[in-house]
């Protein structure tokens, strides 16, 4: 199984984004994306453009963990 971590080089050494679930030993491919990988790049949105989306959305997800909205997760996909 194939599974694809983010992450740096720095000093010799590969530091992981996160910690891949399940892997405790495996070889490894690592590709270098160079300077303008979208790593160094800066956000797409600002800490405060963050905050308001959260808060944005808390009402949203309320509604969709209210009792009796399991039935739309029976319906049929697309």
């Amino acid at each position: 199984m194939l599974k694809c971590v983010e992450g740096i080089y720095r000093d010799g050494k590969v530091e992981l984004a996160e910690t891949p679930e399940g892997v405790k030993e495996a070889r490894v491919i690592v590709t270098f994306l160079g300077t303008a990988s979208l790593w160094n790049q800066t956000p797409p949105l600002t800490p405060g453009e963050i905050a308001e989306l959260r808060w944005k959305l808390a009402a949203w997800e309320e509604d969709w963990n209210a009792p009796g909205m399991e039935v739309y997760d029976e319906l049929p996909t697309r």
